[in-house]
């Protein structure tokens, strides 16, 4: 039974859904799961009401109180359940750790996200940029590699997992063992040192299927 007061809006196949998600199977925090229909253009009105600015998933709701944003969540759970932390306590360390996460979303995912919706010299041209900023992560990743899965892994471990989703879908590595070893394997190393997260984990064949249908639309776009 979840948790009183706890929700989490979301859509399955989102990597930055399933951090929230991870994030709270580490706390063990109890919630509702409400599943919304993305895929078909309709947004519930209470995704429209929880976050009337993005009108975007994750949302998570905490006694009435929407939180959106997947970095603002992954905080606020820290904060609020503060067994099992997710962010260290020196103030340095805390703010590297922001610092790359947000890097992850603000440079590496919108490169993948562009590499997988374009083709010809573009695509070519965006992947270059995507490996390029991926190897820099890859450095802040494995220089904070640990047995016990932190910030850093639950933030990024998805943005990698897309990365190798992307590439087997488009047929160009953009990430690889020689370059970016860490990020490689970093996706298969969190659910090894917590198995209790493949249980809220989408299948990847399930995922290499929806991206392929979703790329196409992207591509049959004028």
């Amino acid at each position: 039974m979840a948790e009183e007061g706890v929700k989490l809006l979301g859509f399955w196949a989102s990597p930055y859904v399933l951090r929230v998600r991870w994030a709270l199977e580490l706390k063990g925090v109890e919630y509702e799961y409400m599943e919304e229909d993305l895929m078909s253009g309709k947004k519930s009105s209470l995704l429209l009401q929880c976050n009337p600015v993005y009108k975007k998933v994750p949302v998570l709701v905490h006694n009435g109180n929407p939180v959106p944003e997947s970095l603002v969540i992954l905080e606020y759970i820290d904060e609020t359940w503060k067994h099992n932390p997710l962010l260290p306590e020196d103030p340095y360390e805390r703010a590297q750790l922001r610092f790359w996460a947000k890097f992850a979303d603000e440079k590496g995912f919108p490169a993948v996200l562009k590499t997988f919706s374009s083709e010809g010299e573009e695509q070519e041209k965006n992947a270059k940029d995507a490996r390029e900023y991926l190897k820099i992560l890859d450095g802040a990743v494995g220089d904070r590699k640990r047995s016990q899965i932190g910030f850093m892994g639950v933030a990024v471990a998805c943005v990698a997992h897309w990365a190798n989703i992307t590439g087997e879908i488009i047929g160009i590595k953009i990430l690889d063992e020689e370059e970016t070893p860490s990020l490689v394997t970093l996706f298969e190393d969190v659910l090894e040192s917590a198995p209790l997260l493949k249980e809220c984990t989408p299948e990847k064949s399930k995922l290499l299927e929806l991206n392929t249908q979703f790329r196409m639309m992207l591509l049959a776009k004028p």
